[in-house]
């Protein structure tokens, strides 16, 4: 008998923000003034009627076991809520809620991969994709957006990585970590290519809310019946309504697939939390009500920060046009040398802005490019000019 690890835990590569994360506790915990730009959450509290809905929740009774794809009616929600939103016809068989869209993600791939099967995804993507890709058994095919194409990734580009063994693609709009949107010309394109080609669509939508200057979400699978049964959309409240501690997520696609989902997440995690699920229902039955003052709250810090990060000397951003994130690019700053310290990669400039003025952002080889660094604006605006400020202090004394 061999007291060993698996491999497959083995291989997962280890997160390149934790050193820096662990750095920025620390300093914080000495009482200095660390500015972040890590977060991947709202930095607005739940509303009140969707915490109230949760206490109700708790008086009610309802903290027992619920179905494993999750309770009627908050199923019978998401449906209404795909349909008024999405154009998408779903049931509720066609449904399955799960402990946030993280797990969403990886119950998907795990119902759909086999040993050998490729899963396309566009990058700079979402660090924990390709991670879950390796997990569920498959292999990550990464495909690199340019940054004068705001990093979007086109079926034209995608067809010379699609072969026999390519079993996904993951399509992630608005995209982290680059707020890249996908226009439904480019997503028309490539839905024809997944029917063609036979090969599955996991449609990541958890920033569909955030969304700046007049652009519209379009969901893949709303196009025609063909890519609709292709397709397997994840979901969730956790951006939309600053909900991430919640932890609810939900995928929407074919039944034989949301059933293998099901038996899947029976053995590895049984129901989402009933309370959790209780309060989602609330959520999604007052639709966009109050996400709209926070959007518009994102979207002057959006152009805020985009306005700053231009006006410093080598480092530059494309200005977003969802979610909350910038990428900032450093390829005017690598490879020279501050306080004597060559800058080699996004990890470097990280770790010295850290220490040296007390910034956190995350380096963007977690997310396949080691050119950028990615900056989170969910935070206040006059943590955004105090962070930027220190930034450009740090640009100036690059040598």
């Amino acid at each position: 008998m061999s007291l060993t690890l698996s491999e497959r835990t083995l291989a997962i590569a280890p997160s390149v923000t934790l050193a820096i994360d662990t750095r920025a506790k620390q300093l914080r915990a000495e009482g200095k003034n660390v500015i972040s730009f890590s977060a991947g959450e709202p930095d607005f509290n739940t509303p009140e009627y969707i915490c109230e809905a949760g206490k109700e929740a708790i008086e009610k009774g309802i903290t027992r076991y619920t179905p494993v794809a999750g309770t009627m009616e908050l199923r019978e929600e998401i449906c209404k809520k795909l349909k008024r939103d999405n154009n998408l016809d779903y049931t509720p068989a066609e449904i399955i809620v799960s402990s946030g869209a993280k797990q969403s993600l990886f119950t998907a791939m795990s119902a759909l991969l086999n040993p050998g099967d490729e899963v396309i995804i566009p990058t700079p993507c979402w660090l924990s994709y390709p991670e879950m890709v390796r997990m569920a058994g498959g292999t990550p095919v990464l495909v690199h957006g340019k940054e004068e194409n705001d990093f979007v990734v086109t079926a034209e580009e995608m067809l010379p990585y699609v072969n026999e063994h390519t079993k996904a693609l993951i399509l992630n709009t608005p995209n982290n970590p680059n707020g890249c949107i996908w226009n439904e010309e480019q997503l028309r394109a490539i839905a024809d290519l997944a029917v063609e080609k036979g090969f599955y669509v996991i449609s990541d939508e958890i920033y569909e809310k955030l969304i700046y200057e007049g652009e519209k979400h379009v969901s893949i699978a709303s196009f025609n019946p063909e890519i609709k049964a292709q397709t397997i959309v994840i979901n969730g409240v956790s951006k939309s309504y600053a909900m991430t501690g919640w932890r609810i997520g939900y995928s929407a696609g074919p039944q034989k697939i949301i059933k293998a989902m099901s038996s899947f997440q029976s053995h590895a995690a049984s129901n989402s939390n009933s309370i959790a699920q209780y309060a989602s229902k609330v959520a999604l039955s007052r639709g966009d009500e109050m996400i709209i003052p926070m959007v518009a709250e994102y979207d002057e810090r959006r152009k805020l920060i985009c306005e700053m990060i231009n006006n410093i000397d080598n480092l530059s951003c494309r200005t977003p046009k969802g979610a909350f994130y910038v990428m900032m690019s450093l390829k005017d700053v690598l490879g020279r040398s501050y306080k004597g310290r060559v800058i080699n990669s996004s990890t470097d400039f990280a770790e010295m802005l850290l220490n040296e003025k007390l910034v956190a952002l995350v380096p963007a080889l977690a997310f396949g490019d080691d050119t950028y660094a990615r900056l989170s604006y969910a935070t206040s605006r006059e943590n955004i000019v105090e962070g930027i400020k220190r930034i450009a202090e740090f640009a100036a004394e690059i040598k």
